[in-house]
């Protein structure tokens, strides 16, 4: 039997057991979803791995994401979302800034249960959700292109998700206009959150609590970055 030949520069994250040949999409989905204890079913499974299939093939004309293998989209992308989906807890819920569908394509597809709209001002990545809506067959998904401050649903949403939009008092003051009493914004860092919190707490937008705001650590597997998720409750 001839050698395995590995790459020259092997992909973000640990080789699969086995080698290089061994490490797909796929097998860094089962791994990923284990380690984060989320189970999914087949369907599930089928439709983020087809989401990223689907990523990859429009990033290379539209420009998407920076992220370019799909080896690197299951933690950068799938998984960073999906560690979020324990405080998904109640809709219907708003993903603002949604881009590519993150992370409101990954928890749409978890949660099946709520139903989920994904905003963001960009047409072309608005078009690329709606494209996504279509070939995974989410009913529970409704795209809008707005931007988050001019916008105002038919409904108050249940909850807020963010991944990465803009500074967190900011981001607050938006979302109060949207937010139905006793709502909640998620909001996904990727860094220390203390200043962001100081900032919070000395201009706190009416009906936060930044007293109440909690830091939830996270730990996404393949991922060697911190990351974190503030919950800010509104009254």
């Amino acid at each position: 039997m001839p050698p395995i030949t590995r790459p020259a520069t092997p992909p973000t994250g640990p080789p699969a057991t086995g080698g290089s040949d061994m490490d797909t999409p796929a097998t860094r989905l089962d791994a990923g979803l284990a380690a984060l204890g989320v189970a999914a079913s087949d369907q599930q499974r089928r439709q983020l791995l087809a989401y990223v299939d689907l990523l990859a093939r429009w990033n290379r004309a539209y420009n998407l994401t920076a992220v370019r293998d799909p080896l690197d989209m299951i933690p950068k992308h799938l998984l960073d979302s999906l560690a979020v989906l324990p405080w998904v807890r109640r809709g219907p819920v708003l993903d603002v800034g949604t881009g590519a569908g993150l992370p409101g394509l990954p928890l749409a597809i978890m949660r099946p249960d709520l139903a989920f709209t994904l905003l963001d001002s960009s047409g072309k990545k608005v078009r690329f959700v709606r494209q996504a809506v279509l070939e995974l067959e989410l009913c529970n998904v409704t795209p809008v292109q707005a931007r988050m401050e001019a916008y105002r649903g038919a409904v108050k949403f249940a909850t807020i998700t963010a991944r990465a939009v803009t500074s967190l008092d900011a981001l607050c003051a938006d979302c109060a206009a949207l937010l139905a009493p006793g709502g909640v914004l998620l909001a996904l860092k990727g860094r220390d959150p203390g200043p962001e919190l100081d900032a919070l707490a000395a201009a706190a937008p009416p009906r936060v609590d930044a007293d109440a705001a909690v830091v939830h650590p996270l730990t996404v597997p393949m991922l060697e970055a911190e990351r974190c998720v503030i919950e800010v409750p509104f009254s």
